[in-house]
């Protein structure tokens, strides 16, 4: 607030908001802007309403567990923009920052104190809402508003720290095993896999040589098996023709005297070159032993 040129005139900034007292009575409201007030009998009184940053000092409290630790913070409160709130910043509280300010540790040792340490260094956000909530409802009749609360730090004593950092460290070298521990199982595992492919691709390729051998071999088989029935065939007939001509029989050449036919007793021959009233076009030989038929055409053949 600031006068106008000695006058009884006087500007009331944005950021402020007044009363007006009379012979120390309050008489009115009054908000941004350019206001008049009576010469020795008026006098008008401010508050900044912006926000204001309260530094809670570090102090010790204890947590649930016993254990002694080391807390601070900031809050940031501002008056209400109201009527009714600036009367109560100025007649309901004195020294509102300080009020906020002991408010404030006070509700600290409080939240603090239903946990426990673990539970303090994992809980901050939540301790900071659960101040914030609770300072601003306490701090209504003061006709202040509490915006934010924010806890600094949490400090725990050495000997704390040190089993923390040794916990911690163990927790790391843990989690590193554990690591290296599943990295060793699936290099492990992809070892066996190439191993099981590896001696899936030998077997198939051992099966398909095996395959092909047993092909050749049927192959050969089946071409012996050809090869040495025709010639028992053919040594079968020379067995029978031999023990035919003991007989006396009749043999009659095909062409080239390959397979002969056996005739089984005499044939008449009505004239030289047939049998009875058919033409032979083949040869016909009489003999009357075994040792002769060995000097045949059939001698030849193998």
């Amino acid at each position: 607030m600031r006068t106008v040129f000695g006058l009884p005139l006087y500007v009331v900034n944005q950021y402020e908001r007044g009363i007006v007292e009379m012979l120390g009575k309050y008489q009115r409201f009054v908000g941004p802007g350019l206001h008049f007030q009576l010469p020795f009998l008026e006098f008008t009184r401010v508050r900044d309403v912006r926000e204001h940053t309260l530094d809670i000092a570090p102090q010790p409290v204890i947590t649930k567990d016993n254990v002694e630790i080391r807390v601070d913070g900031l809050v940031w409160v501002r008056p209400g923009l109201e009527a009714q709130d600036i009367q109560k910043t100025f007649y309901c509280i004195d020294d509102w920052k300080r009020a906020v300010l002991e408010l404030a540790m006070t509700n600290l040792r409080q939240e603090f104190g239903g946990l426990t340490l673990d539970e303090s260094l994992v809980a901050r956000e939540k301790i900071s809402a659960n101040l914030c909530q609770n300072l601003d409802r306490m701090t209504q009749d003061w006709g202040l508003k509490v915006c934010k609360v924010e806890i600094k730090l949490i400090d725990p004593p050495n000997d704390i720290k040190l089993a923390m950092h040794k916990q911690k460290t163990a927790e790391q070298e843990r989690r590193a095993m554990r690591l290296l521990a599943t990295g060793k199982f699936e290099a492990a595992e992809q070892e066996k896999m190439a191993t099981i492919q590896l001696a899936q691709g030998q077997r198939d390729a051992e099966i398909l040589v095996a395959e092909g051998k047993a092909q050749a071999i049927q192959i050969v088989n089946e071409s012996a098996e050809q090869y040495f029935k025709g010639n028992a065939q053919e040594f079968k007939r020379l067995e029978v023709t031999e023990s035919s001509l003991k007989n006396n029989s009749k043999i009659i050449l095909s062409e080239g005297g390959i397979s002969p036919t056996i005739l089984i007793g005499e044939l008449p021959v009505s004239e030289p070159g047939k049998i009875g009233n058919h033409d032979l076009p083949r040869h016909i030989i009489d003999t009357d032993t075994a040792s002769e038929m060995k000097k045949s055409p059939f001698d030849g053949r193998k």
